[in-house]
Parts: C-alpha cells; sequence; structure tokens
C-alpha cells in the first residue's frame, strides 16, 4: 500500500490532519485527522509501497506495544485510508 501523492499532512496542534493537494482537491473533500501513529504509518507508506506487516514491524521498532495492539493499530489505519481511497 502506497499513499496517493496528492494528498500530504499537516500537524494542527497535538494531531494530523490528511488533505488534499493538487487532482486530488477536486474530487475529495474534507480530510482526515490522525494521531501521532496514524502520522508515523502515512510517512512510512508515502515513501514506498508497505505491506500491512512491514507497517507492525515499523510500529515494533518504533513504540513499546505488543504485536497483537500494533496489529490492530496498522489494520484500523489501513482500512481507514482505503475506504477513503488514499492509495493508488
Amino acid at each position: 500500500m502506497q499513499i496517493n501523492q496528492d494528498f500530504t499532512i499537516q500537524k494542527v496542534g497535538a494531531s494530523y490532519v490528511a488533505v488534499p493537494i493538487g487532482e486530488a482537491s477536486k474530487s475529495f473533500r474534507g480530510m482526515i485527522q490522525l494521531n501521532e501513529t496514524g502520522a508515523f504509518l502515512w510517512k512510512l507508506m508515502a515513501e514506498k509501497d508497505c505491506t500491512e506487516e512491514e507497517l507492525v514491524e515499523a510500529m515494533l521498532a518504533e513504540y513499546d506495544v505488543s504485536r497483537e495492539i500494533a496489529a490492530a493499530d496498522v489494520h484500523a489505519v489501513v482500512e481507514t485510508l482505503k475506504n477513503s481511497k488514499l492509495f493508488i
């Protein structure tokens, strides 16, 4: 999974928002709010095509969290982004 490059994230206070830029701004209305973990995963997926397992491994390397929690968090973020059609 890789994030469509027509979207970017910006830090707003303690959270992050994903907003469309360029062509995506013509069809996607709104924004998606992300927490720190969601932004971490977003940045990884913006850099390269990642599998859910690669994202889980990155979470385990970055945060002190169990594999089960990391997998659940990754899946939740991926599903939100997938449902919003943010992957290329």
